[in-house]
């Protein structure tokens, strides 16, 4: 669907679509159209143009007139869609494939892809939410290790990797927003990595608006190598190792000052202000490892979240501490509880991010109270941080 979107506003201004009936071709009972790409720099009579659609089963046709840049449908104005007319900076037809597999840029240390967001990645306010980010992140960081050439058969795994039946599993995540773009608006992401410790990676993502370049969001976050039979951590092998160290950068994107690395305290029955329980993973939560894809427990960790929150502020930034692996057989408990300082005031965090809101989070087997996911969360007003973009 973001392939086709983006393909009617990559040929804005720069081509024209002659769609004609095609008689000599006849598939079943419908006719088979031929569509012609014709440049409006090399033959200017196509300004004023007449255009006769004809749907492949031959019962319907459409009359379609564009009389200087003007076009009608059986004599009705028809209005341009609004995703034509964004201009975008050294736009041509190769950046389609950006929004299909990506591409790698400075050299094969930075990978490169483009989204368009959908109507159902939108919550009530009509902007992209923070699953709708998170899922953007996950797929990018998928395609970059399949582009590379190393990946293996595994979720991200390389091939050397999949041979030993070693799989990425990742420790800590942090995200910042600064704001959340609208229904069909294009983000560009970029990501890359480098090593983390000895038996670490660190992946960076920056998010982008395609159209004015503007950094919207930035994440980091940590991964491990786990056993995908016993479900143990390994470290990684050299052969692995070697895969790996020809891609990495030493860069970071969220600065140091920023990086919230304290510890996320703990919540029980008597912290938690207030606790959903009876959340059960469906079948379709279940990634290709077999356990629940990551994205899933933020959706779980914001039912505890009060509704007025949700509704009159943004998150502005998450942390998520994954500290134990969740299944379809599992049941869930939901936990949230304010807390009393706010980041801002220490050197952890920058000050020029001090949030409104901050929320501690757990999310727990019901069954036996082991912690699943600890988490952090930084919530604005939403009309003081419209003020401020």
């Amino acid at each position: 669907m973001a392939a086709i979107n983006n393909i009617g506003s990559q040929f804005h201004g720069n081509w024209n679509l002659h769609v004609a009936t095609k008689k000599e071709n006849l598939m079943s009972k419908g006719k088979v159209l031929r569509v012609s790409f014709y440049s409006p720099q090399k033959n200017n009579t196509l300004n004023n143009k007449r255009r006769l659609i004809t749907s492949c089963n031959g019962n319907t046709s459409h009359k379609v007139d564009t009389i200087n840049g003007i076009t009608k449908v059986n004599g009705l104005q028809v209005a341009e869609s609004p995703l034509a007319s964004r201009k975008l900076p050294n736009e041509n037809t190769q950046d389609i494939a950006l929004v299909t597999n990506g591409k790698f840029v400075e050299g094969r240390f930075v990978f490169r892809q483009i989204f368009v967001i959908r109507s159902y990645e939108i919550g009530p306010d009509r902007t992209a939410t923070m699953e709708t980010l998170m899922n953007f992140l996950q797929e990018t960081a998928l395609n970059h290790v399949t582009s590379s050439g190393i990946g293996g058969d595994g979720f991200g795994a390389t091939r050397e990797m999949s041979l030993r039946k070693l799989i990425w599993v990742v420790t800590r995540i942090q995200v910042q927003v600064q704001r959340y773009n609208k229904w069909g608006e294009e983000i560009e992401i970029d990501t890359w990595v480098d090593a983390a410790g000895k038996n670490g990676m660190r992946r960076d993502w920056i998010i982008r608006d395609r159209c004015t370049k503007e950094i919207i969001t930035k994440a980091t976050s940590t991964w491990v190598i786990m056993n995908r039979e016993t479900r143990r951590l390994s470290k990684i092998p050299e052969e692995v190792r070697r895969e790996l160290s020809p891609f990495y950068i030493h860069r970071i994107a969220v600065a140091r000052e920023e990086t919230d690395c304290e510890k996320i305290e703990k919540l029980t029955d008597d912290t938690a202000e207030t606790t959903r329980s009876g959340l059960a993973p469906r079948w379709n939560d279940m990634d290709v490892n077999q356990h629940v894809n990551n994205v899933k427990y933020i959706g779980w960790l914001l039912e505890s979240v009060p509704i007025k929150v949700l509704e009159d502020y943004n998150m502005t930034s998450m942390t998520l501490e994954f500290r134990r692996e969740c299944t379809q057989s599992n049941t869930l408990e939901s936990m949230t509880c304010p807390t009393e300082r706010v980041i801002g005031e220490s050197d952890n965090n920058s000050i020029n991010r001090k949030p409104d809101l901050q929320y501690t989070h757990l999310l727990r087997l019901q069954e036996d109270k082991r912690d699943v996911v600890r988490a952090r969360s930084e919530w604005h007003l939403k009309h003081n941080q419209q003020s401020l973009n």
